[in-house]
């Protein structure tokens, strides 16, 4: 079966202190305290300590790649690589394959994070960025249409684009048969960072990656693009591939995922939803 180039992607950040710096009047002020000075003032201003995107820097990209015969997850970059050279990496990997990218809520953060910092890093990603000045069908088929398909927002595709009906990854994926979240969540990513744990929030990211991918597996399946044969014959395919990384979190991620393919309603027979312990049983509530 020929496949398209797929790119499913996350990312992690931390607050951008240093940014802060140049924005506010910190100067004099350590790490620490300008971080809550600058999460004390969006508290203040919208009530959560989720800053925008131009407050935050990355410290991880994963990327789950199939194309051709292969399918991988990694990282990006060495752990001690600077936050230019991931973002540089990544739009460097869409030049090479232009691939259909897939998020979840990419549209509403992960890419918008990363616009702003390659602003910032002064990268070019010329193909990312066509709307057919380079390449003639990029006019109907751009990155950054939100209604066309190069980039697959998942989460706002399935809400049909409406904010009130968004879900979280992890509940979708678990609703799915998937593992969901794995090991910690976006809420403890900078806390991990700061403690030296980034391998931990890496690994972590590279899980929410693979998530992506699956689910949009399954909405292949749910738009006609797969038929039941290939769609579970490239679950077998992620399966190999997680039975073969030997990392923990690869372990954990088989174990969370059970053993065998799990059926909602597909008009064919299959067997029952695997527990979350691997056990055959009946759907479980989550």
């Amino acid at each position: 079966m020929a496949v398209e180039p797929t790119l499913a992607f996350d990312i992690e950040t931390v607050p951008d202190v240093d940014g802060a710096r140049r924005l506010y009047p910190l100067d004099g002020v350590d790490a620490a305290a300008a971080e809550a000075a600058l999460l004390a003032r969006q508290r203040a201003e919208k009530g959560n300590e989720f800053l925008p995107p131009h407050l935050q820097r990355v410290a991880a990209i994963a990327c789950c790649l199939r194309a051709g015969d292969e399918l991988r997850v990694w990282s990006l970059g060495d752990p001690a690589a600077a936050e230019a050279e991931l973002i540089q990496r990544f739009f460097d990997g869409i030049e090479k394959y232009r691939p259909v990218l897939v998020s979840w809520n990419g549209s509403g953060f992960d890419l918008p994070v990363m616009h702003y910092r390659a602003l910032i890093h002064g990268i070019a990603a010329p193909r990312y960025w066509d709307t057919g000045h380079f390449e003639r069908e990029s006019k109907w088929d751009s990155y950054i249409g939100r209604y066309q398909f190069r980039h697959i927002d998942l989460m706002d595709v399935l809400a049909l684009y409406q904010a009130r009906n968004y879900v979280r990854l992890d509940e979708l994926a678990r609703l799915c048969g998937l593992p969901g979240k794995l090991g910690m969540d976006g809420s403890q990513v900078a806390d991990a960072v700061r403690a030296g744990r980034l391998a931990a929030v890496r690994a972590y990211c590279e899980t929410d990656a693979l998530n992506t991918y699956l689910l949009f597996l399954r909405f292949q399946r749910l738009r006609g693009l797969l038929d039941a044969d290939a769609w579970l014959a490239e679950e077998a395919r992620v399966r190999a591939f997680v039975a073969a990384g030997g990392a923990p979190h690869w372990v954990e991620f088989a174990r969370a995922w059970g053993e065998g393919p799990c059926f909602a309603t597909t008009g064919r027979d299959g067997p029952e939803r695997p527990a979350r312990d691997g056990r055959a049983g009946p759907s479980e509530n989550r």
